[in-house]
C-alpha cells in the first residue's frame, strides 16, 4: 500500500453517470450530536400535497429535504427542482417507490415542477409549486441521506463507519481512516463503467460487499460513511476534462468547507483522486492531471 499522509476529502475519478441527541441551534456551524447518529428522514404527513399518483410530504423542509411518493403502478414520475442559485435538479421516481430530495441550494426560493410519464420519454406536468425554504441549519442537507446517497442506520457501511473509531475522533482523523478504507478495499469496475445505464443510482452496501464500483459508487460510499459520523459533505457531480466525474467536499469544523481537497501534509491541502489512488500506480501522473482543480467543472450538488 502506498504511503499516505494526513487526510482526504475526496475527488472521484472517471465517473460515467449516464455511461460510466440534539443538535446545536446555530446555522453557522454543523449540529453536534452525542452520541453520533445517522440522521433518518421522516414523512409524518403533517404537510402534504397530492396530485394523481404523486404525493409530496413537505413536513420537514426546515430539515433540508422533502419526500416524494409515486403511487402509480406503472408510470414514472419526474421532478424538476430549481434552486435559488438557478441550478436545476432532476429526479426520477419509479412506480411504487419514494425518494428523499434535498434542498442542496440552502435556504431561499425553490420552484418545483412535477411530471408524470405518459409514454416512454413523454411526460406531462401535473404539479407546480413555489417553495420558500428556511433551513434550521445550513448543513442539514449534507448530513441526511437522499436519493443519490441512500442510507439508513441499518446500512452496513454506516455501521462500519461508526465502529471504525471512537466517537471523539477528530474529523481529520475520521476522514483519513474512511478514505484509506475505501481506497484499500474498493476497486474500479471498468466493465460496469462501460455498461451502466442512464439513471443509475448507487447501492452503498452492494459496493461495500462486492468491493467494486464506478466513481459514483466510490463517491456515494464515502459520503454515506462521513455523514453517518455527522461530518457534513457534498457529493459533487460534474466533469473532469470531458469526462463525467464525481467528488466530495467536506466540512472540517476547525477549517470550514474544504473544496475538492484530498490530502493534508501538515501545512496545505493537495488533491488526489481516490479512484486513481486505488487503481493507478503512478501517483505523480494522477496529481499532474488533478492539479489545482482547473480540470474540474461542477454541475450538481447532492
Amino acid at each position: 500500500m502506498r504511503k499516505r499522509y494526513l487526510t482526504i476529502l475526496a475527488v472521484f475519478c472517471l465517473l460515467l453517470l449516464a455511461g460510466c441527541g440534539g443538535g446545536s441551534d446555530s446555522s453557522n456551524e454543523p449540529p453536534v450530536y452525542s452520541p453520533l447518529q445517522v440522521l433518518t428522514p421522516k414523512a409524518p404527513g403533517a404537510k402534504t400535497e397530492e396530485e394523481g399518483p404523486l404525493k409530496l410530504d413537505l413536513s420537514n423542509t426546515n430539515q433540508g429535504y422533502f419526500t416524494v411518493f409515486n403511487n402509480s403502478s406503472a408510470k414514472q414520475i419526474s421532478l424538476q427542482l430549481t434552486a435559488p442559485d438557478g441550478i436545476v435538479y432532476k429526479y426520477f421516481i419509479s412506480p411504487g417507490l419514494s425518494a428523499v430530495v434535498p434542498f442542496s441550494g440552502g435556504s431561499g426560493n425553490y420552484i418545483l415542477i412535477c411530471y408524470q410519464q405518459i409514454e416512454d420519454s413523454r411526460y406531462a406536468a401535473i404539479f407546480t409549486d413555489n417553495m420558500e425554504i428556511s433551513l434550521d441549519n445550513e448543513f442539514l442537507p449534507f448530513l441526511y441521506p437522499n436519493q443519490y446517497v441512500d442510507f439508513t442506520e441499518e446500512t452496513e457501511a454506516c455501521k462500519l463507519a461508526l465502529s471504525m473509531m471512537p466517537e471523539d475522533t477528530e474529523d481529520t482523523k475520521a476522514l483519513e481512516e474512511i478514505y484509506n478504507y475505501v481506497v484499500d478495499n474498493i476497486t474500479y469496475d471498468m466493465e460496469k463503467a462501460l455498461t451502466v445505464e442512464t439513471g443509475y443510482l448507487p447501492d452503498i452496501d452492494e459496493t461495500l460487499a462486492t468491493g467494486t464500483g464506478i466513481c459514483f459508487d466510490y463517491a456515494a460510499l464515502i459520503t454515506a460513511m462521513l455523514r453517518s459520523r455527522d461530518i457534513p459533505c457534498k457529493l459533487q457531480i460534474g466533469y473532469a476534462g470531458d469526462t463525467k466525474h464525481a467528488w466530495v467536499d467536506v466540512y472540517i469544523r476547525s477549517r470550514g468547507w474544504v473544496n475538492n481537497a484530498i490530502e493534508f501534509d501538515g501545512e496545505s491541502w493537495t488533491r488526489l483522486d481516490p479512484t486513481f489512488d486505488s487503481s493507478i500506480e503512478d501517483e505523480e501522473a494522477a496529481q499532474s492531471f488533478i492539479g489545482d482543480g482547473t480540470n474540474y467543472a461542477l454541475q450538481f450538488t447532492r
